[in-house]
Order: C-alpha cells, then structure tokens, then sequence
C-alpha cells in the first residue's frame, strides 16, 4: 500500500523537526537563542547528563518540538559543561526550561512534566507568541486514516496503517490499541494478542489499553461459546432460571455480533439475581462498555438507562435499599445548637 508516513511531505516535516533542535554553549548563546528567538520562539533546557528527571523530560520535550515542525526551536545546554551561563540565568534546579521570544523570556518551567503537559507548555508558547501553530502531524494524519478504515470495516487496510504508524512510534498507544481491534475485527485473536503485547507495561493502565485489552479478553471468552447459540437459546427458555445459561448465550451473541441481544440477556440476569456468580453480569456489562469506550453507541444507550435500572447503581453497595444508603451516606450530626433547642422544648 501506499506510504503515509516518512515520505514526500511528511519527510520534509520531519527533516524541519529535527533541525530545530540542537545543543549550544556560552559562546554561542546570543546567536543559538537570542538572535534566532527574533524569528520564532526558541526553548531552551539546561540539563546535566546525571540528572534523573532531565532524561525523563528531554524525549517528551523533543518529540513536542518535533511535532511543531519548525515553528518552535529547541537548545539544550548542559550545565557541567556551562557554568557561568548557568549562573547567569540564575539555573538552581533542574531540569529548568525556559522560553524566549524576541530576545526576552516569556515563560518556563523548573522540574520533569508529564508528555501531555510539556505538549500543551508547547502550544501555548505558539498562541501567545502569535507564531503559526503546525496543523497535523503525518502520525495523527495516519491515524485518523486507520481509524476511518477500522470504522468502515477495511481492517486489512486499517492494520496496514497502525503498523506503519508502530515503525516511526514504537510506543504510540492509539497505535497499539488500534492494531488489535483491527486484528480482532478480523477475527485474528493471536494477532490481537502480539498487537497488544507491544504496549509499554507502565502503559497498562492507560484508557486505551484498557479498553483494547477487555476487548481482546471479551473477544476470547466469546470464541468459546460461538457456534452454540440455538443449544444455548433453548436452554435459557426450559429454564428461565439458568443464569449460567443465559450468561453464556450474552457471550456467543456478543461474538456473533449481536451486541444489543446480548445486553438484554445480562440485564436480564442482573434484573432476576443481581448478585449470581459475584455479581458476574453487571461486570460484563461494564467490560462491554469499557472495551466499546464511552463515545460507542451501544455503550450510550446503556448509559441511558433509568435511574433505577442496575447499571446506573453500580457504585452502590449491593443488597442495600437506595433509601437507606442514602441516610448512611448524608446523614449528618445534628449540630450543638439544634440539640440544645430540642431539650428546650422537651423541658417547655
């Protein structure tokens, strides 16, 4: 297929990207910082080599300034190296990051921020400079193609894309995620698998993990009950009471693309014994809506629900009335003052 990312124009960005970082000195200063900050905004990051928080924040602060492409410079200066500049500036901590636009600075920022966060740092030096923000990146370009290919039902295509997108950005979690719902869309739960063991461990937690990961897992326990519909369906009607039953039924209509079928069934559980199996149909129903995300249609319409409906109580203590939970959870001390008036009329 054709390549999206690190050719033609997207080659050109990166090329512009990189030349907008570089390491500089005392000497050179005034022309690597104030002189070039005339044309663009230029951040500079005083670092040493022995600083811990220094190596964590330089790749999240370069990957920022690779994604402006050229509408933002980097210059790292290291300290050890410079020391009556680093006096100048009056550095006492790092890693110190400041911005400088016209030859003065503007902002900054001392200590290691979380990527999202240096990003934004980014963007808004661009909005108060006035300096022209970059429009997609070729990564978030690719991405959107994938995802449009991956809603249309292309998922050859879809994985083709997230794959290319994984070679530039090893670590890109919407790539990652977005590779084994592809896989899984195709009905590939070994490719599923391998797409989503390349996700960073101290990424596990992260939304789009999550949610890729209770996809493959739904996915896996659907393969075990596929096929079996009609066997299933004629036991939940011999015996409306077998949860299990009917608990498996949710699952192979879920792999059979039933996904509405297969919420009635487990509401159907939740509604006749909230509590069966430890409460195992209400969490599969949070895991369908975790591994479908918040936007989903399904997961909306489950959202939707009336206030009393199972699902809409799941913060909720089970086999506790609402009412009483309610006293328990707002039930205040009557204050000195009232009891004071309640033993004066009692007295009365």
């Amino acid at each position: 297929m054709e390549q999206l990312i690190g050719g033609g124009q997207g080659n050109g960005a990166a090329a512009a990207g990189a030349a907008s970082i570089k390491d500089s000195d005392t000497q050179n200063f005034m022309a690597d910082v104030i002189d070039a900050s005339q044309e663009v905004p230029v951040i500079v990051d005083f670092w040493a080599p022995w600083c811990g928080p220094c190596k964590q924040l330089g790749p999240a602060i370069e990957k920022a300034v690779r994604e402006a492409r050229g509408a933002v410079r980097l210059v790292k200066v290291d300290i050890d190296k410079n020391q009556e500049l680093a006096a100048q500036m009056r550095i006492q901590s790092i890693p110190a990051v400041y911005a400088f636009f016209q030859g003065r600075p503007v902002d900054g920022f001392v200590g290691a921020l979380p990527e999202s966060q240096v990003k934004a740092f980014v963007q808004r030096l661009l909005k108060t400079t006035g300096a022209a923000e970059p429009g997609p990146s070729p990564i978030d370009q690719a991405l959107e193609q994938a995802e449009a290919a991956l809603e249309d039902g292309d998922h050859g295509t879809a994985s083709a894309i997230f794959g290319q997108v994984l070679q530039h950005e090893a670590g890109n979690l919407q790539a990652i995620a977005g590779l084994t719902r592809a896989h899984l869309a195709a009905g590939d739960l070994e490719g599923a698998k391998k797409a989503l063991a390349r996700a960073p461990a101290d990424k596990a937690g992260d939304k789009l993990i999550a949610a890729a990961r209770a996809a493959l897992e739904l996915a896996e326990q659907a393969s075990a009950s596929q096929g079996a519909v009609g066997e299933l369906q004629q036991k939940v009607e011999q015996n409306p009471a077998d949860h299990q039953a009917r608990f498996d039924l949710a699952l192979a209509l879920y792999g059979g693309g039933e996904a509405e079928a297969a919420i009635d069934q487990l509401l159907e559980i939740v509604k006749r014994n909230r509590a069966w199996n430890e409460e195992a149909a209400r969490k599969q129903l949070v895991q369908l809506f975790e591994a479908w995300g918040p936007k989903d249609e399904a997961t909306l319409e489950g959202r939707r629900r009336p206030p009393n409906h199972p699902l809409q109580s799941r913060l909720r203590p089970p086999n506790r009335p609402r009412r009483l939970w309610r006293r328990i959870r707002f039930h205040r001390r009557p204050s000195r003052r009232s009891r004071r008036s309640r033993r004066a009329l009692r007295s009365g």
